[in-house]
Protein backbone atom coordinates (compact mmCIF):
# COMPACT_ATOMS: atom_id res chain seq x y z
CA UNK A 1 0.00 0.00 0.00
CA UNK A 2 1.17 3.55 -0.79
CA UNK A 3 1.45 5.43 2.51
CA UNK A 4 2.22 8.86 1.04
CA UNK A 5 0.43 10.64 -1.76
CA UNK A 6 2.23 13.21 -3.88
CA UNK A 7 0.03 15.67 -5.76
CA UNK A 8 1.63 17.69 -8.55
CA UNK A 9 -0.57 20.70 -9.38
CA UNK A 10 -0.21 22.75 -12.53
CA UNK A 11 -2.29 25.62 -13.88
CA UNK A 12 -4.49 23.88 -16.40
CA UNK A 13 -5.45 23.09 -19.94
CA UNK A 14 -8.64 22.78 -21.97
CA UNK A 15 -9.82 19.26 -22.74
CA UNK A 16 -9.36 19.90 -26.45
CA UNK A 17 -8.37 22.69 -28.79
CA UNK A 18 -11.82 23.31 -30.26
CA UNK A 19 -13.62 26.60 -29.60
CA UNK A 20 -16.10 25.28 -27.05
CA UNK A 21 -13.49 23.48 -24.96
CA UNK A 22 -11.35 26.60 -24.80
CA UNK A 23 -14.43 28.73 -24.01
CA UNK A 24 -15.29 26.53 -21.01
CA UNK A 25 -11.70 26.57 -19.84
CA UNK A 26 -11.40 30.36 -20.01
CA UNK A 27 -14.70 30.83 -18.17
CA UNK A 28 -13.46 28.66 -15.30
CA UNK A 29 -10.02 30.27 -15.30
CA UNK A 30 -11.11 33.91 -15.36
CA UNK A 31 -13.87 33.47 -12.79
CA UNK A 32 -11.24 32.71 -10.15
CA UNK A 33 -11.16 35.69 -7.75
CA UNK A 34 -7.39 35.30 -7.44
CA UNK A 35 -7.05 35.80 -11.21
CA UNK A 36 -9.43 38.72 -11.67
CA UNK A 37 -9.40 40.17 -8.17
CA UNK A 38 -12.57 42.24 -8.50
CA UNK A 39 -16.01 41.95 -6.86
CA UNK A 40 -17.82 38.78 -7.95
CA UNK A 41 -20.55 40.49 -9.99
CA UNK A 42 -18.05 42.69 -11.86
CA UNK A 43 -15.73 39.73 -12.51
CA UNK A 44 -18.68 37.69 -13.86
CA UNK A 45 -19.73 40.47 -16.22
CA UNK A 46 -16.18 41.05 -17.46
CA UNK A 47 -15.59 37.35 -18.02
CA UNK A 48 -18.87 36.44 -19.71
CA UNK A 49 -19.50 39.58 -21.76
CA UNK A 50 -16.21 41.39 -22.39
CA UNK A 51 -13.21 39.05 -22.20
CA UNK A 52 -14.06 35.48 -23.15
CA UNK A 53 -16.48 36.18 -26.06
CA UNK A 54 -13.79 38.24 -27.79
CA UNK A 55 -10.85 36.03 -26.87
CA UNK A 56 -11.78 32.34 -26.95
CA UNK A 57 -11.55 31.82 -30.72
CA UNK A 58 -8.11 33.42 -30.91
CA UNK A 59 -6.95 31.39 -27.91
CA UNK A 60 -8.32 28.20 -29.48
CA UNK A 61 -6.33 28.93 -32.64
CA UNK A 62 -3.20 29.28 -30.52
CA UNK A 63 -3.88 25.95 -28.81
CA UNK A 64 -4.40 24.24 -32.16
CA UNK A 65 -0.90 25.32 -33.22
CA UNK A 66 0.70 23.34 -30.40
CA UNK A 67 -1.84 20.52 -29.92
CA UNK A 68 -0.50 17.07 -30.75
CA UNK A 69 -2.28 13.86 -31.68
CA UNK A 70 -1.84 12.76 -28.06
CA UNK A 71 -3.39 15.96 -26.73
CA UNK A 72 -2.35 18.96 -24.64
CA UNK A 73 1.42 19.47 -24.34
CA UNK A 74 1.07 20.58 -20.72
CA UNK A 75 -0.89 17.45 -19.83
CA UNK A 76 1.49 15.17 -21.72
CA UNK A 77 4.56 16.75 -20.10
CA UNK A 78 2.89 16.48 -16.69
CA UNK A 79 2.15 12.78 -17.20
CA UNK A 80 5.75 12.12 -18.21
CA UNK A 81 6.91 13.84 -15.03
CA UNK A 82 4.42 11.79 -13.01
CA UNK A 83 5.77 8.53 -14.44
CA UNK A 84 9.41 9.48 -13.95
CA UNK A 85 8.83 10.65 -10.39
CA UNK A 86 6.95 7.44 -9.52
CA UNK A 87 10.03 5.45 -10.53
CA UNK A 88 12.36 7.75 -8.59
CA UNK A 89 10.27 7.63 -5.39
CA UNK A 90 9.38 3.96 -5.34
CA UNK A 91 6.37 1.93 -4.29
CA UNK A 92 5.65 3.72 -1.01
CA UNK A 93 4.47 6.81 -2.89
CA UNK A 94 1.32 7.36 -4.92
CA UNK A 95 1.82 10.11 -7.52
CA UNK A 96 -1.04 12.02 -9.11
CA UNK A 97 -1.21 15.12 -11.27
CA UNK A 98 -3.99 17.71 -11.18
CA UNK A 99 -4.86 20.95 -12.88
CA UNK A 100 -6.19 23.99 -11.07
CA UNK A 101 -8.46 24.57 -14.06
CA UNK A 102 -9.68 21.83 -16.37
CA UNK A 103 -8.88 18.13 -16.08
CA UNK A 104 -7.71 16.13 -14.26
CA UNK A 105 -9.21 18.06 -11.35
CA UNK A 106 -7.77 18.34 -7.87
CA UNK A 107 -10.91 16.65 -6.58
CA UNK A 108 -10.47 13.62 -8.84
CA UNK A 109 -6.80 13.30 -7.89
CA UNK A 110 -7.61 13.39 -4.18
CA UNK A 111 -10.21 10.67 -4.68
CA UNK A 112 -7.51 8.41 -6.07
CA UNK A 113 -5.34 9.05 -3.00
CA UNK A 114 -7.97 8.61 -0.26
CA UNK A 115 -6.05 5.61 1.08
CA UNK A 116 -2.91 7.72 1.69
CA UNK A 117 -2.19 8.74 5.28
CA UNK A 118 0.07 11.61 4.23
CA UNK A 119 -0.22 14.08 1.40
CA UNK A 120 2.61 16.13 -0.10
CA UNK A 121 1.23 18.75 -2.47
CA UNK A 122 3.49 20.62 -4.88
CA UNK A 123 2.00 23.52 -6.85
CA UNK A 124 4.42 23.52 -9.79
CA UNK A 125 4.99 27.27 -9.80
CA UNK A 126 8.58 28.12 -8.84
CA UNK A 127 7.83 31.72 -7.81
CA UNK A 128 4.92 32.42 -5.47
CA UNK A 129 1.92 34.36 -6.71
CA UNK A 130 -1.58 34.48 -5.32
CA UNK A 131 -2.93 33.98 -8.85
CA UNK A 132 -1.14 30.64 -9.33
CA UNK A 133 0.31 29.15 -6.13
CA UNK A 134 -2.24 30.78 -3.85
CA UNK A 135 -5.14 29.69 -6.03
CA UNK A 136 -3.92 26.09 -6.22
CA UNK A 137 -3.50 25.87 -2.44
CA UNK A 138 -6.88 27.54 -1.90
CA UNK A 139 -8.60 24.96 -4.12
CA UNK A 140 -6.69 22.06 -2.58
CA UNK A 141 -7.69 23.00 0.96
CA UNK A 142 -11.29 23.55 -0.12
CA UNK A 143 -11.46 20.04 -1.59
CA UNK A 144 -9.73 18.49 1.42
CA UNK A 145 -12.23 20.17 3.74
CA UNK A 146 -15.04 18.09 2.21
CA UNK A 147 -13.31 14.80 3.11
CA UNK A 148 -14.20 12.95 6.29
CA UNK A 149 -10.63 11.80 6.84
CA UNK A 150 -8.08 14.53 6.24
CA UNK A 151 -4.51 13.25 5.85
CA UNK A 152 -1.37 14.79 7.25
CA UNK A 153 -0.61 17.58 4.78
CA UNK A 154 2.68 19.06 3.60
CA UNK A 155 2.77 21.77 0.93
CA UNK A 156 5.91 22.74 -0.94
CA UNK A 157 4.79 26.28 -1.65
CA UNK A 158 7.52 27.69 -3.88
CA UNK A 159 11.02 26.73 -4.94
CA UNK A 160 12.39 29.73 -6.82
CA UNK A 161 15.83 29.39 -5.17
CA UNK A 162 15.89 25.65 -4.59
CA UNK A 163 19.33 24.32 -5.49
CA UNK A 164 18.00 21.36 -7.45
CA UNK A 165 15.61 23.55 -9.43
CA UNK A 166 18.38 26.02 -10.31
CA UNK A 167 20.89 23.32 -11.24
CA UNK A 168 18.32 21.50 -13.41
CA UNK A 169 17.40 24.61 -15.38
CA UNK A 170 21.03 25.69 -15.65
CA UNK A 171 21.93 22.31 -17.18
CA UNK A 172 19.19 22.62 -19.82
CA UNK A 173 20.19 26.20 -20.63
CA UNK A 174 23.87 25.33 -20.88
CA UNK A 175 23.19 22.43 -23.23
CA UNK A 176 21.02 24.67 -25.44
CA UNK A 177 23.54 27.50 -25.78
CA UNK A 178 26.83 25.63 -25.53
CA UNK A 179 29.45 27.08 -27.93
CA UNK A 180 26.91 29.48 -29.44
CA UNK A 181 27.76 33.19 -29.54
CA UNK A 182 24.82 35.20 -28.23
CA UNK A 183 24.15 38.89 -27.71
CA UNK A 184 21.80 38.23 -24.80
CA UNK A 185 19.89 35.55 -22.89
CA UNK A 186 16.35 36.47 -21.87
CA UNK A 187 14.75 35.04 -18.75
CA UNK A 188 11.07 35.51 -19.59
CA UNK A 189 8.54 35.07 -16.78
CA UNK A 190 4.77 35.05 -16.80
CA UNK A 191 3.56 38.55 -15.97
CA UNK A 192 1.13 39.78 -13.33
CA UNK A 193 -0.86 42.98 -12.95
CA UNK A 194 0.98 45.59 -10.89
CA UNK A 195 -1.85 45.57 -8.36
CA UNK A 196 -1.02 41.96 -7.46
CA UNK A 197 2.43 43.11 -6.35
CA UNK A 198 0.82 45.91 -4.33
CA UNK A 199 -1.51 43.42 -2.64
CA UNK A 200 1.45 41.22 -1.70
CA UNK A 201 2.52 44.03 0.69
CA UNK A 202 5.85 44.60 -1.02
CA UNK A 203 7.54 47.45 0.88
CA UNK A 204 11.02 47.15 -0.60
CA UNK A 205 12.52 50.23 -2.31
CA UNK A 206 12.09 49.40 -6.00
CA UNK A 207 11.18 51.37 -9.13
CA UNK A 208 9.70 48.18 -10.67
CA UNK A 209 11.55 48.89 -13.89
CA UNK A 210 15.02 47.70 -12.95
CA UNK A 211 16.15 44.71 -10.89
CA UNK A 212 14.41 44.10 -7.57
CA UNK A 213 16.46 44.25 -4.37
CA UNK A 214 17.34 41.05 -2.52
CA UNK A 215 14.45 39.32 -0.79
CA UNK A 216 13.85 40.28 2.82
CA UNK A 217 10.81 40.52 5.04
CA UNK A 218 9.80 43.64 3.09
CA UNK A 219 9.30 41.78 -0.19
CA UNK A 220 8.97 38.17 0.96
CA UNK A 221 5.86 37.53 -1.17
CA UNK A 222 6.88 39.72 -4.10
CA UNK A 223 6.61 37.63 -7.25
CA UNK A 224 8.77 40.04 -9.23
CA UNK A 225 11.54 39.91 -6.63
CA UNK A 226 11.47 36.12 -6.67
CA UNK A 227 11.79 36.13 -10.47
CA UNK A 228 14.86 38.33 -10.22
CA UNK A 229 16.30 36.05 -7.54
CA UNK A 230 15.82 33.00 -9.77
CA UNK A 231 17.49 34.85 -12.65
CA UNK A 232 20.44 35.89 -10.49
CA UNK A 233 20.99 32.32 -9.30
CA UNK A 234 20.71 30.94 -12.84
CA UNK A 235 23.15 33.55 -14.10
CA UNK A 236 25.61 32.63 -11.36
CA UNK A 237 25.29 28.93 -12.18
CA UNK A 238 25.92 29.69 -15.85
CA UNK A 239 28.77 32.13 -15.21
CA UNK A 240 26.90 35.04 -16.84
CA UNK A 241 27.76 38.67 -16.25
CA UNK A 242 24.93 41.15 -15.64
CA UNK A 243 25.21 42.55 -19.15
CA UNK A 244 24.74 39.12 -20.70
CA UNK A 245 21.14 38.51 -19.64
CA UNK A 246 17.82 40.31 -19.25
CA UNK A 247 14.76 39.67 -17.07
CA UNK A 248 11.42 40.22 -18.81
CA UNK A 249 7.74 39.45 -18.33
CA UNK A 250 5.29 38.06 -20.89
CA UNK A 251 1.56 37.33 -21.30
CA UNK A 252 0.10 40.68 -20.26
CA UNK A 253 -3.62 41.16 -20.89
CA UNK A 254 -5.83 44.25 -21.03
CA UNK A 255 -5.02 47.87 -20.34
CA UNK A 256 -4.17 47.68 -16.66
CA UNK A 257 -0.43 48.07 -15.90
CA UNK A 258 1.50 44.80 -15.64
CA UNK A 259 4.95 44.23 -14.20
CA UNK A 260 7.80 45.30 -16.45
CA UNK A 261 9.92 45.13 -18.53
CA UNK A 262 7.75 43.47 -21.18
CA UNK A 263 9.18 40.67 -23.30
CA UNK A 264 7.90 41.93 -26.65
CA UNK A 265 9.02 45.51 -26.00
CA UNK A 266 12.51 44.40 -24.99
CA UNK A 267 12.81 42.29 -28.14
CA UNK A 268 12.11 45.42 -30.19
CA UNK A 269 14.63 47.41 -28.14
CA UNK A 270 17.32 44.77 -28.63
CA UNK A 271 16.87 44.98 -32.39
CA UNK A 272 17.12 48.78 -32.25
CA UNK A 273 20.44 48.30 -30.44
CA UNK A 274 21.63 46.07 -33.26
CA UNK A 275 21.44 42.78 -31.35
CA UNK A 276 20.89 39.79 -33.61
CA UNK A 277 21.42 36.58 -31.64
CA UNK A 278 19.40 35.72 -28.54
CA UNK A 279 18.16 32.81 -26.46
CA UNK A 280 14.96 32.76 -24.39
CA UNK A 281 14.08 30.56 -21.44
CA UNK A 282 10.94 30.69 -19.27
CA UNK A 283 11.84 29.83 -15.65
CA UNK A 284 8.36 30.50 -14.24
CA UNK A 285 7.20 27.33 -16.02
CA UNK A 286 8.38 23.80 -15.29
CA UNK A 287 6.52 22.22 -18.23
CA UNK A 288 6.20 23.46 -21.79
CA UNK A 289 2.72 24.76 -22.52
CA UNK A 290 0.84 27.42 -24.50
CA UNK A 291 2.86 30.28 -23.01
CA UNK A 292 6.21 28.76 -23.93
CA UNK A 293 5.46 26.85 -27.12
CA UNK A 294 3.13 29.31 -28.85
CA UNK A 295 3.75 32.70 -27.24
CA UNK A 296 7.53 32.45 -27.13
CA UNK A 297 8.68 29.79 -29.59
CA UNK A 298 6.21 30.91 -32.28
CA UNK A 299 5.07 34.51 -31.80
CA UNK A 300 8.23 35.91 -30.21
CA UNK A 301 10.35 34.01 -32.71
CA UNK A 302 8.33 35.50 -35.57
CA UNK A 303 8.65 38.99 -34.10
CA UNK A 304 12.43 38.56 -33.88
CA UNK A 305 12.70 37.24 -37.42
CA UNK A 306 10.48 39.92 -38.99
CA UNK A 307 12.47 42.65 -37.25
CA UNK A 308 15.69 41.38 -38.79
CA UNK A 309 17.02 39.28 -35.95
CA UNK A 310 19.16 36.29 -36.85
CA UNK A 311 19.50 33.56 -34.21
CA UNK A 312 16.58 32.81 -31.88
CA UNK A 313 17.16 29.90 -29.52
CA UNK A 314 14.13 28.64 -27.62
CA UNK A 315 15.20 26.79 -24.48
CA UNK A 316 12.68 24.17 -23.31
CA UNK A 317 11.29 23.88 -19.81
CA UNK A 318 12.30 21.25 -17.27
CA UNK A 319 9.52 18.83 -18.27
CA UNK A 320 10.76 15.37 -17.17
CA UNK A 321 14.50 16.11 -17.29
CA UNK A 322 16.33 13.59 -15.05
CA UNK A 323 17.95 16.30 -12.92
CA UNK A 324 14.55 17.90 -12.28
CA UNK A 325 13.01 14.54 -11.36
CA UNK A 326 15.93 13.94 -8.99
CA UNK A 327 15.50 17.39 -7.42
CA UNK A 328 11.76 16.87 -6.90
CA UNK A 329 12.34 13.46 -5.38
CA UNK A 330 14.96 14.89 -3.01
CA UNK A 331 12.53 17.58 -1.80
CA UNK A 332 9.87 14.93 -1.19
CA UNK A 333 12.25 12.59 0.64
CA UNK A 334 13.20 15.46 2.97
CA UNK A 335 9.60 15.57 4.16
CA UNK A 336 9.39 11.81 4.70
Amino acid sequence: MHNTGVLLINLGTPDNSDNQSVYRYLIEFLNDPRIIDLPKWWRWILTHFFIVPFRYKKTAQAYRKIWSQEGSPLLLNSRKLQSALAIALGQNYHIEIAMRYGNPTIQSALQKMKHCHRLIAIPLFPQYSSAATGSAIDKLLHELASQWNIPEIHIIRDFYKNTGFIESYAAIIQKSIDRIKLDSILFSYHGLPERHINKSHCRAPCDRLTACPSITGDNFYCYRAQCYMTSSLLAAALGLEKNQYKVVFQSRLGRTPWIQPYTDILLANLRQEGKKNIAIVCPSFVADCLETLEEINMRAREQWSLSGGSKFIFIPCLNDHPLWVKALAASIFQLS
